[in-house]
């Protein structure tokens, strides 16, 4: 699909055991350019605890471990996921290197999460 029609088909959160690694998985439709991904777990007041960026995709399949940074209090969390292509900006004299990017954001979602009381550390 053109950049601009490829959407988020699947995302999972998955606590593993102790409580402070999630498994992360998100699956986007088949695309012509290679999407890139952010990820934020945030907690109930919408702080962003953790967040995660996958850059250019060679697979409509990605999966991930985020790790919380801290013992959580609130054990519902919200992964968001935002998928975006790329595009440089050209500007005339300017190298390769310096050139400015721009965000297409094609698509984005979130869900809520738990961390079973029997998975903390």
């Amino acid at each position: 699909m053109p950049p601009d029609k490829v959407r988020i088909r699947e995302i999972k959160a998955e606590p593993l055991p102790g409580g402070k690694l999630i498994h992360v998985f998100l699956e986007v439709d088949p695309s012509q350019k290679a999407p890139n991904a952010d990820f934020f777990i945030s907690n109930n007041e919408g702080r962003v605890l953790t967040s995660a960026s996958i850059i250019e995709s060679m697979t409509r399949k990605m999966d991930l471990t985020m790790h919380l940074p801290c013992e959580v209090a609130d054990k519902t969390l919200k992964l968001e996921a935002r998928l975006y292509f790329a595009e440089i900006i050209d500007k005339a004299g300017r190298n390769q290197e310096t050139k400015p990017v721009k965000r297409m954001v094609v698509d984005q979602t979130s869900i809520q999460f738990k961390i079973p009381d029997d998975q903390v550390d």
